[in-house]
């Protein structure tokens, strides 16, 4: 049997490889023993599973609600693709001991997982994936269900029960819809193919607002791009928006938690802009106050405008898994990472897309002008911040000693900017004076190391990603 190592948030594999029936059943057992062994006060021994539109994700998630109802569990499972934020909602709502939801969110087509949800309605913590992972093969897996071999005990149930409903609901009672839904917004969704496809369509019907669905159609191999919100995938619902212009696309990946944007003409934003934006509006426009959380990979726009606006701002590790906590906290008001992954107070402490997505509607509503114009206002305020990212192979047992290296050896210029400070929390970090920076990061999910940037301009940001880039040889 192949070695599962579990990841930020569960396990992820290729299909096939180690990505099988037999093993996602193991992984399940070994979920079904640390939650029967660790039940949550004011839960019930329920478990919510849903999935993807990846190849199989359907078979993967009825093999795992049968080895749960095997465990005595009551299994509520989604008939359909469904968001990963709709699983981690209903969590919470229907007080299960926790959910599973069977995704490789933005990876390659080839990558299948296994992620869980805690109590809270939100990603499971560290510890508590490797306490799954050491409860792997203690036991036999358990398919049995109720009735399945006569005079058998009875055992759990699986019942087929669609979700999204009422996260639909609860996110729309987060921002003023009645607003949105007479704004006359012309709205492009680019769903990149994933969970997403025909979900704007649903939240705004009968509203007097537009929505075209773009890249919708459901095809396991994501139309041969890996289904993110980076502007590099966005080609092919950019060339339809030249054709046909609306006022803002909204980007989801492919199990909607992230969010992307372009222009109502195709022009890609960066996840950046979108994080500023929303912050932006959640302050000004709403009159939002409390803390910001942002991973220390993201935008240094947001650092100038929670010191310009008196907000405190927390500044964690990559991964939503280190904003889900303080979003849990009194006072929280939003928490946002580099990848488009954000989450709101007062919601689940949960990255959610289509909520994101509202709350920019919500914005171009209020504002009643074009999401350019917003931004480059922003940019005018806080000066410019050109952010970019370059994803390079490199070899995993070269990492370590590369991260050593850089530690030790740092630039003592950024183009020409003298070097303020080194950040080695998770990565390494370069910080110049003038706020411009660079880091090299090793994926937590993938064989592969990001380096990121940020300068005064596109020239700039290149530049530094060539310097990035130099500094792995």
């Amino acid at each position: 049997m192949s070695q599962i190592k579990f990841g930020t948030d569960g396990w992820r594999a290729v299909i096939a490889e180690d990505f099988t029936f037999a093993n996602v059943a193991r992984v399940a057992q070994a979920t079904a023993d640390y939650w029967g062994a660790h039940p949550v006060a004011g839960t019930e021994r329920k478990v919510v599973i849903g999935y993807d539109r990846r190849f199989f994700s359907d078979r993967f998630a009825q093999i795992t609600a049968e080895v749960f109802a095997g465990n005595d569990f009551q299994v509520i499972l989604t008939p359909e693709p469904t968001p990963t934020p709709s699983v981690s909602y209903a969590v919470k709502n229907l007080k299960a001991v926790g959910g599973v939801m069977i995704t490789a969110s933005h990876n390659p087509p080839i990558f299948n997982g296994f992620k869980l949800k805690s109590h809270f309605g939100g990603s499971s913590d560290a510890e508590t994936c490797k306490a799954v992972e050491a409860c792997l093969d203690k036991n036999p897996v358990a398919y049995q269900l109720a009735g399945a071999v006569p005079g058998a005990p009875a055992r759990g149930s699986i019942s087929l029960q669609d979700i999204r409903p009422a996260h639909f609901q609860a996110i729309k009672r987060l921002v003023d819809f009645k607003l949105i839904a007479k704004s006359k917004l012309c709205v492009a969704h680019d769903a990149l193919f994933g969970v997403g496809a025909g979900v704007f369509e649903t939240l705004l019907a009968k509203t007097n607002c537009t929505v075209t669905t773009l890249n919708g159609k459901y095809d396991v191999l994501f139309g041969g791009i890996c289904p993110e919100p980076l502007p590099k995938n966005y080609v092919l619902g950019g060339a339809q928006l030249r054709k046909n212009p609306h006022d803002i696309c909204l980007v989801t990946d492919g199990d909607s938690d992230r969010i992307g944007a372009m222009d109502g003409r195709g022009n890609p934003m960066t996840n950046q802009q979108v994080i500023a934006l929303l912050l932006h509006h959640l302050v000004r426009n709403r009159g939002g106050r409390g803390v910001v959380t942002k991973t220390y990979n993201t935008t240094a726009m947001v650092d100038k405008m929670c010191a310009a606006w008196n907000l405190p701002l927390t500044e964690v590790g990559i991964g939503f898994r280190f904003i889900a906590p303080e979003l849990m906290k009194p006072g929280a008001l939003y928490g946002a990472e580099e990848s488009g992954s954000i989450g709101f107070a007062n919601h689940i402490p949960e990255r959610d897309g289509l909520a994101a997505g509202l709350f920019l509607l919500e914005m171009l509503a209020m504002e009643k002008t074009s999401v350019n114009k917003i931004y480059a206002a922003l940019e005018k305020e806080f000066g410019p911040h050109r952010y970019g990212r370059y994803d390079a192979h490199y070899p995993l047992e070269k990492r370590a000693a590369l991260m050593e290296s850089l530690q030790a050896n740092p630039p003592k210029k950024l183009l020409g900017s003298p070097l303020l400070k080194v950040d080695a929390r998770d990565g390494v970090k370069f910080v110049a004076e003038d706020s411009t920076w660079l880091m090299l990061r090793g994926s937590g999910t993938e064989p592969v190391l990001r380096i990121y940037a940020e300068g005064k301009s596109d020239g700039d940001m290149q530049k530094l990603l060539k310097v990035g880039q130099g500094l792995l040889k």
